[in-house]
């Protein structure tokens, strides 16, 4: 049935949902930038007697560095320079109170002999490797309960030269599961900024157990063709900020993850206080921003705006399963722009993928309190497919103002979800057809009243042009 709108109501949704209300200008974890650091201690890398032609292995003169900078970590801290060449490595450890800093032309290689990134143990809330049973190989930059670390630079490369490990996953070769590109686990006070990354063996940037994290101004691309080469995965960790960032993969641009069944739920480490802004970015075969599919230990408070994703699959998608456990809660996804997209938002509650046989499928993960507003789509095929699960429906789903120009004669499918729409088109589905205003208000999620203020002035100029 068609709905009809007076113009008092149009106002008053636009009041309730105009310009983000919510605290990411005055998020203390997104103010710190990489250049307010200053390290009383620098060493280059050739002063270990490392080569830049591309050829020569380079991995024991980073590993001599970082041992020699390691001196300093209780004066100040020290930075590690990388000037312009090639620097082929394998896998190398960083320490607390470092700064590994790229000159423009240097580009870190990783190596291609699988020797040199060693196996280690997998991540107990997987309880083995992503991949494969048993250990993982480590990735190429690691770090492990560090405090204050940066990497950044004047828009260096790190290249993970990922092609090889592309074509063993691809002919089923490989004996443990592929590395990230940079890793860093249980470790505070992590900075990423001003770094170009090419070609992860596997996901590109894992923060996994970590807190006060910064990724800015990085770009990160692969092949679209390229398997599960992730954008940036931040994974049980919390006060995460992803800002100015291009992104264009063969998987999801950005992921957010908390752990794999029965693992993710015993170890119990949500992702939560994660800030989005300005990510663009293009993928074919996933989501521009993802939560899940490992998501049991729980994610909440994800804040995401100022959002272009073309040429891809996905928009927005939340992936989970009977068996997850854990919830996706709180979740705020404003100022999205889609151009060729095949699907603007997914929810999959049949995603599979289990560890193991040990898993709890009687363990149902909770998705609730999931607000998608301000969206613009160009060439979007299908406007939302939204799949719960059987006895255990998605809810509190809100949609508002949202354009999008669709080709399919069906552009929503939903199945086992409950929420509420205004000023969205084409006409949201039947689960979702209840107005947010004025009953519904309190069912979605949004920030307090009293964080308004901070964008009044933004409103007002919006409601006036209106």
């Amino acid at each position: 049935m068609r709905r009809f709108f007076t113009l008092v109501d149009v106002l008053l949704v636009l009041l309730l949902f105009s310009e983000a209300p919510w605290a990411v200008w005055g998020s203390p974890h997104c103010d710190q930038t990489s250049s307010g650091v200053i390290r009383p201690h620098s060493v280059a890398i050739t002063e270990f007697g490392a080569v830049g032609d591309g050829v020569t292995l380079n991995t024991k003169a980073f590993q001599n560095a970082i041992f020699y900078l390691n001196s300093f970590a209780d004066k100040g801290g020290a930075q590690l320079f990388v000037p312009a060449g090639r620097w082929l490595t394998g896998s190398f450890d960083l320490i607390s109170h470092l700064t590994l800093w790229l000159d423009k032309d240097a580009v870190i290689l990783g190596s291609m002999n699988s020797n040199d990134w060693p196996v280690i143990d997998p991540l107990p809330s997987y309880g083995r490797g992503r991949e494969l049973p048993g250990r993982r190989h480590r990735s190429l930059i690691y770090g492990c309960n560090l405090t204050d670390v940066i990497v950044t630079g004047d828009n260096g490369t790190i290249d993970g030269q990922g092609s090889i490990w592309w074509n063993w996953f691809q002919k089923k070769t490989l004996n443990y599961t592929r590395p990230h590109l940079v890793e860093f686990i249980n470790s505070t006070g992590v900075v990423i900024s001003n770094v170009t990354f090419l070609n992860s063996p596997f996901w590109t940037i894992h923060p996994v157990y970590c807190s006060q994290v910064i990724i800015q101004n990085v770009t990160i691309l692969a092949p679209l063709d390229s398997p599960n080469t992730d954008g940036i995965d931040p994974d049980s960790s919390n006060d995460v900020c992803i800002e100015d960032c291009y992104i264009s993969t063969g998987d999801d641009l950005i992921a957010i993850k908390s752990g794999w069944d029965e693992y993710g739920i015993s170890y119990a480490r949500p992702s939560t206080n994660i800030i989005i802004r300005r990510l663009v970015g293009k993928t074919n075969s996933s989501a521009g921003i993802a939560i899940g599919s490992e998501m049991s230990g729980g994610v909440s408070e994800v804040h995401a705006e100022s959002l272009q994703f073309f040429n891809s699959k996905t928009g927005i998608r939340i992936k989970t399963s009977p068996g997850r456990g854990g919830y996706v809660r709180n979740i705020y996804i404003s100022d999205m722009n889609l151009v060729d997209v095949k699907i603007a938002i997914r929810f999959t509650g049949q995603y599979g993928e289990h560890p193991d046989e040990f898993y709890d499928p009687t363990a149902l993960p909770i998705i609730e309190n999931i607000t998608v507003k301000d969206v613009m789509g160009e060439n979007i095929k299908f406007a939302g497919l939204l799949e719960g699960i059987e006895g255990d429906n998605f809810v509190n789903i809100c949609l508002s103002n949202i354009t999008l120009n669709v080709t399919s004669e069906s552009p929503w499918n939903c199945s086992y979800i409950h929420g509420y729409s205004d000023l969205v088109s084409p006409e949201a589905c039947e689960p979702l057809g209840e107005r947010i205003y004025p009953g519904h208000v309190l069912d979605c999620y949004h920030l307090p009243t009293h964080l308004w203020s901070m964008s009044n002035r933004k409103r007002s100029s919006w409601l006036r042009s209106w």
